[in-house]
């Protein structure tokens, strides 16, 4: 195990293999500047401070208020409008205030560090462009705030005019700070996908509410802190309390969903299907189910690793999701099975459904390593299926096998039709893999390719001891 930590140690200090380098150019220019530049200027603010054991003092106090709030919750960061929100700018800004600027250009440095330590683990050159813009764009406010006059502003909060006007001079810097740094990841998020719309991203609904929240909250500590620095040590539970409001809608989305998929969970849908059975028993309308497996799914784990097993999963569900109509639910049933729930759906359209989607799997080749495009490419039709062999960027393909059963007058419980989709998959493993398999006429019944990705299409009789009817 020691052996295994220096090795996995000395392969992060060689910067030969971080992931940086395999960002497009444009990204890593971007990124590279950003940071080459915010190291420079906190290393000037530094060489242009004097220090002072008082301001050192305050320093330790917010600092450490501001990491008792990161550790007090493992769910520190949440997403709203495409991008993560973590609070932690709610604890830079009264040190950009109270403090000269550098305090606030390496604040974001140890609560980055504790982030990544206690709640998780991010790549590392989004950290340090996270601390770059950060830093900058809240040392640009700290400097803001001393070119106010003391009479507007000033070291201290006053009474009366100037208590008002010194919460102006504290907003300003933040809007300077906030909408700075949040502007600059915009712009990486922007480079990264050219189709994001950089003004949606900034006027999204969601993410103005939660950059409200963030700013209104650091605004409010920023005063409190202003009138006495130990009153700090009061607004830690005020973070993590409104951190949770914020965060309730993510947390209860998050319940209902499989991490590793983005699919429903089983449970919830298990309770959503059974209230559509219920809702179709009701109103006579149709409904069917396709449980989906992936076949030889563990032949990916032990070739390529868990990491490559996780990407074919997500790979096969992103799938799923595009085959689905608005109103199909689609969980994960266990391992490498889903389940798919399909309202005003009659046997012949799941077929439907089903046959599309496995045929699409078929044809798909996910990329092994993370370098190039790291997306999952579709052969060209005239290829046959066949995919492309470059050792240089080795490539997975697989198939699915899917059982489909509908509800009828013998079938018209969950347990049921579950039980009935359940037979169908297994005669569609048993009968050679990559094909559809039914319930028709209490018989399974299969259809589709063979085993073989590129083999023959239609439908197959299944050679069991029963008299199944053909489709």
């Amino acid at each position: 195990m020691g052996a295994s930590s220096i090795t996995c140690a000395l392969a992060r200090a060689d910067f030969r293999t971080w992931a940086w380098w395999r960002l497009p150019w444009l990204l890593r220019l971007y990124i590279g500047i950003a940071s080459f530049a915010a190291l420079v200027m906190t290393g000037y603010a530094a060489s242009q401070t004097t220090w002072h054991g008082l301001d050192l003092a305050k320093y330790s106090l917010l600092l450490g208020c501001g990491v008792a709030s990161v550790m007090a919750k493992r769910g520190a960061a949440y997403h709203m409008g495409g991008m993560t929100r973590d609070f932690l700018s709610t604890w830079v800004l009264p040190v950009a205030i109270l403090l000269p600027p550098v305090y606030a250009m390496v604040t974001p440095i140890p609560l980055q560090i504790i982030t990544e330590m206690r709640v998780n683990k991010g790549v590392l050159y989004r950290r340090v462009f996270t601390v770059a813009v950060v830093g900058m764009s809240y040392g640009a406010a700290s400097l803001l705030f001393r070119a106010f006059p003391d009479s507007f502003a000033g070291g201290a909060i006053g009474g009366g005019k100037h208590a008002l006007t010194w919460t102006l001079a504290v907003a300003a810097c933040e809007i300077v700070g906030g909408r700075g740094h949040n502007l600059l990841i915009a712009v990486a998020v922007k480079i990264t996908d050219p189709k994001v719309s950089l003004l949606k991203l900034q006027l999204d609904r969601e993410a103005l509410q939660g950059d409200f929240a963030e700013s209104d909250l650091g605004i409010l500590i920023t005063i409190v802190v202003g009138v006495n620095v130990v009153l700090a040590v009061f607004a830690v539970p005020t973070v993590l309390l409104i951190r949770t409001f914020m965060m309730h809608t993510q947390l209860l989305a998050q319940s209902r969903i499989d991490t590793k998929t983005g699919l429903l969970n089983s449970s919830t849908w298990e309770a959503e299907a059974t209230n559509e059975i219920t809702r179709a028993i009701r109103t006579h309308s149709p409904l069917s189910v396709a449980l989906i497996d992936i076949d030889h799914f563990k032949r990916v784990n032990d070739t390529h690793g868990h990491l490559v097993g996780d990407k074919v999963l997500r790979a096969v569900t992103d799938a799923i999701q595009q085959h689905l109509r608005s109103y199909d639910r689609a969980g994960r049933f266990g391992g490498e099975e889903f389940v798919v729930l399909l309202p005003q759906a009659r046997q012949a359209d799941a077929v439907n459904i089903a046959e599309r989607l496995r045929g699409h799997i078929a044809a798909m080749s996910i990329p092994v390593r993370d370098g190039g495009s790291g997306r999952v490419h579709t052969p060209d039709p005239s290829m046959n299926g066949a995919a492309s062999h470059d050792e240089s960027d080795p490539q997975v393909r697989l198939t699915i096998s899917v059982g489909v059963a509908a509800l009828n007058e013998s079938v018209h419980e969950l347990n049921a039709l579950m039980a009935a989709a359940d037979a169908a998959l297994y005669h569609a493993k048993q009968t050679g893999r990559n094909r559809t398999s039914v319930v028709w006429a209490s018989e399974p019944v299969s259809l589709g390719s063979s085993s073989e990705p590129d083999g023959p299409h239609g439908v197959e009789t299944p050679s069991t001891s029963s008299s199944a009817s053909t489709v």
